[in-house]
């Protein structure tokens, strides 16, 4: 039997954003299909503040995928999303783009359909008039998508390249450049220096 090594693991530490004591920050290397190699980061203090995360340290070339979603089948097409990645659903007006607590997953279209109707139905307890007849009309549409009879276009963009939608229905093509430059990344990029010689 092959023995499992562990990955190696750090420990830092610094302080708390919330009440300055110590924080204690644990990172684990693991390699997860889809995303590659991965750092997940935990930090711990004594006061209750809790923050974990999962950065993707693999970069690729900046992707578009799209899926039209024409029936329920289509509902089951694996999105991996990164915490790069954008979400769109262009008939309907939808961004979902990445931000500073962004969160990587593997789900299915359906997944990401239950996550939009989560927003718009906190949209509905709103006062504004306007925005919630609108999120009402959405979630009409939402609906009849999920019962298959009214058809959506899915795009996931990354400009790191590590999202994807995995069908065999998918488009799939590499940004350009000036694409990739406007999407967002909901992350501190760093760039590596050219050498000089």
């Amino acid at each position: 039997m092959k023995k499992v090594s562990n990955p190696p693991v750090t420990v830092t530490k610094s302080s708390c954003p919330m009440c300055c004591r110590e924080l204690v920050t644990t990172w684990v290397p693991d390699n997860i299909p889809f995303f590659g190699e991965v750092m997940h980061i935990t930090s711990i203090c004594g006061c209750g503040f809790r923050y974990s995360d999962t950065l993707i340290l693999t970069e690729r070339e900046p992707v578009h995928y799209e899926l039209m979603v024409r029936s329920i089948d289509d509902l089951d097409a694996r999105i991996v999303r990164s915490t790069s990645g954008t979400i769109r659903i262009p008939q309907l007006g939808i961004d979902i783009e990445p931000g500073p607590a962004s969160e990587s997953f593997i789900s299915n279209i359906e997944g990401v359909l239950e996550r939009v109707e989560e927003i718009l139905g906190m949209v509905t307890r709103w006062e504004e008039e306007e925005k919630v007849a609108r999120a009402q009309e959405l979630l009409s549409i939402l609906q009849r998508t999920r019962a298959g009879e009214y058809e959506i276009t899915v795009v996931i963009e990354d400009p790191l390249g590590n999202s994807a939608i995995i069908a065999e229905n998918a488009a799939r093509r590499e940004l350009t450049d000036d694409e990739a430059s406007l999407l967002k990344t909901g992350m501190i990029v760093f760039e590596k220096d050219e050498v000089m010689s």
